[in-house]
């Protein structure tokens, strides 16, 4: 006779903890948009909304919207042009990132 085997309920399983992703860039880097529609503002859009109550405003609405990571390209800190990044291993541990085009590294903004 088999052992009885309690698995656990698909509640349980989901985990709440959100999906970090990896990206070549972070909040406060210098870069420029390669690809995509480029427009005075980068990327405003325009939203119409309704009225929720009788003295609430109705209208268009205009709004920078986010552009995809993989529009956007570092940029160089010797020469200023867009490069493509490379992570290497600091002497004490830490990940820095490189610039591919002359090799210097990219400082992080915090």
């Amino acid at each position: 006779m088999k052992p009885l085997v309690y698995k656990k309920s698909r509640r349980e399983r989901r985990s709440t903890a959100p999906i970090r992703h990896k990206m070549h860039v972070a909040k406060g880097d210098v870069v420029r948009v390669i690809s995509g529609i480029v427009v005075e503002g980068v990327n405003l859009v325009k939203k119409h909304k309704r009225a929720t109550t009788p003295q609430g405003e109705s209208g268009i609405i205009e709004f920078a919207a986010p552009i995809a990571a993989s529009n956007v390209m570092l940029l160089d800190p010797k020469s200023g042009a867009p490069t493509r990044v490379r992570r290497r291993l600091d002497k004490d541990g830490t990940l820095e990132r490189i610039a591919v085009k002359s090799g210097q590294p990219i400082p992080r903004v915090r």
